[in-house]
């Protein structure tokens, strides 16, 4: 009876963990959904320059570091609305107010990697700006992180160059990282 009893337990026990690992085989599954609600980013970074129209980065004539802040509300169907405020070079952008008149699209994959595509609009910054940013999703959707893979700006507003160089829209070489966490709650807890 003995033997009996520890056969059923050991079947029980071997099918228990075949199936906990085939749960764990599977990995996460991720898409435009996983993304809703509220997110506080901060980026950090520099802007080197242009990339010019034959591929090659035109250094700027100062170092233009970034520091930005910003509220990002997704609406887990792949659009946006984001609100950011922050430095480049030392100085505030748009006057040192939140720039409130951006929107943008997302795309997330089922490993939780994906690409958003910020618009600014005609508040402060110049209109025509748009940022493409690589993500990767972590943390029960918690936190976005990300990098900057390209800026485009409109010719007047592109850093000066050391030798001029810049199409219109001119492409920035950036070096720029994202962090974003999800807001839980408003107010003090």
């Amino acid at each position: 009876m003995k033997s009996k009893s520890l056969t059923c337990a050991a079947a029980v026990a071997a099918t228990l963990l075949s199936l906990s690992g085939a749960a764990h085989a599977k990995g996460p599954t991720c898409s435009n959904e996983t993304l809703t609600g509220l997110y506080g980013f901060s980026a950090q970074g520099e802007i080197l320059g242009i990339i010019g129209t034959d591929g090659a980065v035109h250094y700027a004539k100062s170092r233009l570091l970034l520091n930005d802040v910003a509220v990002v509300n997704f609406d887990a169907n792949g659009n946006f609305t984001r609100n950011d405020a922050g430095n480049i070079g030392g100085l505030p952008k748009s006057g040192g107010a939140f720039n409130s008149v951006q929107f943008g699209t997302y795309n997330v994959n089922s490993d939780c990697t994906g690409t958003m595509t910020i618009n600014y609009g005609t508040k402060a910054s110049p209109a025509g700006v748009v940022l493409v940013v690589n993500i990767v999703i972590s943390s029960d959707a918690t936190l976005v992180i990300g990098e900057m893979t390209s800026e485009t700006v409109p010719f007047a507003a592109a850093p000066p160059t050391v030798d001029g160089t810049c199409g219109n829209p001119c492409s920035e070489a950036v070096q720029i990282s994202f962090e974003g966490k999800k807001v839980l709650a408003y107010g003090f807890r």
